[in-house]
């Protein structure tokens, strides 16, 4: 399940929670809290391992650019191989085999680069999520804190009615 989603859910379930009358406290009921937080702490480690099998795909496609470059290098090698009798064709097979080494290689670290940059915002776009879901949670339970701390003052503190009372 999607950690934003779950955050929304969170946040609907506290809009919707009961006011006390004359405070900013509500009433949340804290089993559905609970369970929301219990799919967070699931939900990440879906992230996480999604962030994995990117990572796995990339190192599979750094795997068959290898194999592939390692293919061109042998079929170059194998092509300048039946050409040695020919001397003015072997250097004209080698120039292409290095060309084309070169070509792999390039393409080969491409493709690295590129599957090492979309894995860094994958990672980043996690880790962006995850502060924004942890921002909001941290917000939430402030809020919840100086609601009970404002409830309780006045709780403690004396109303206008017990001044005049003396």
């Amino acid at each position: 399940m999607d950690i934003l989603h779950l955050v929304d859910r969170l946040e609907e379930i506290v809009k919707k929670s009961p006011r006390l009358p004359f405070s900013g406290v509500r009433l949340v009921n804290e089993r559905r809290v609970w369970t929301l937080i219990d799919q967070m702490r699931i939900s990440i480690p879906d992230e996480v391992r999604r962030a994995q099998r990117v990572n796995r795909e990339r190192d599979r496609i750094l795997a068959q650019a290898r194999e592939e470059a390692e293919r061109v290098v042998q079929q170059a090698r194998e092509r300048a191989a039946e050409l040695t009798a020919e001397h003015p064709i072997v250097k004209a097979a080698e120039a292409r085999a290095a060309t084309i080494r070169e070509r792999a290689e390039r393409e080969a670290a491409n493709l690295r680069a590129e599957a090492d940059e979309y894995v860094f915002n994958v990672l980043c776009d996690l880790e962006e999520q995850l502060r924004r879901t942890l921002r909001v949670v941290e917000n939430g339970l402030r809020k919840i804190e100086a609601e009970r701390a404002a409830a309780e003052e006045e709780r403690a503190s004396p109303g206008p009615e017990a001044e005049t009372k003396l």
